[in-house]
């Protein structure tokens, strides 16, 4: 194993404590298993190594300061489980079940899940299919990251929501600009007051954007009647 380097860093010690507190040692090993197995089965590439924490870990760990204590948390297409892994180990009531449809990435889930002993759930599917809706759907919030463009990451989150939980997706800085092009669009799925947030910035030297959205009922089109 390749020295941790990155948490030699005082700055990085010390947003990692504060984040993950006594579970720190178990975000460690997260860390190590991602260099390790994440790297060997291409979910990280191996230049991520050197900024996992800053970059990868504290970026998603953050996320559970921005919601409620003992929720539903369904993160879809978690590939490597970020970010439902690190707000897993961070956020202690929440009920995190990762989604994801690749064999190999849901196998390095269960791996994972296992070495930290963590009360997680790991489902195979994609977050259309019908069985998944089913065994998964009715969350209070739901969770992605670098999955798709919000046009499309809301056709697939919606869904899985229920009626007045929320959407709550990791974007970078083009954030503003994805509500701008895609509110439209996203409206039609039954999710409204899009809007960007940022977490962490009291711990992290970059904040995490945060894209958020309510989910509502869409209203029943009336049949029309023959006089």
């Amino acid at each position: 194993m390749k020295h941790d380097t990155e948490f030699d860093r005082d700055e990085i010690a010390s947003a990692a404590f504060a984040v993950f507190g006594d579970r720190l040692g178990r975000a460690r090993v997260y860390r190590d298993l991602l260099a390790t197995a994440g790297v060997e089965r291409g979910l990280i590439g191996p230049r991520e190594t050197e900024r996992l924490w800053d970059r990868h870990i504290l970026n998603c760990g953050v996320l559970a300061t921005a919601l409620p204590d003992d929720v539903r948390v369904v993160d879809v297409g978690s590939g490597a489980g970020l970010p439902g892994i690190p707000l897993a180990l961070a956020g202690r009531t929440l009920r995190v079940t990762l989604l994801e449809p690749l064999e190999r990435r849901h196998d390095f889930l269960r791996e994972a899940i296992d070495a930290l002993g963590l009360d997680v759930e790991v489902v195979r599917g994609r977050a259309e299919e019908r069985t998944v809706v089913d065994a998964v759907g009715d969350a209070d919030v739901v969770t992605s990251r670098a999955v798709a463009p919000l046009d499309r990451l809301a056709r697939w989150s919606a869904p899985l929501i229920r009626s007045g939980g929320e959407l709550v997706a990791i974007k970078g800085a083009s954030a503003a600009e994805e509500i701008a092009t895609h509110a439209g669009t996203v409206g039609k799925f039954g999710l409204t007051a899009l809007r960007v947030e940022t977490v962490g910035a009291d711990t992290l030297s970059v904040p995490t954007t945060i894209v958020r959205a309510r989910r509502v009922e869409r209203p029943q089109k009336r049949r029309r009647t023959s006089r």
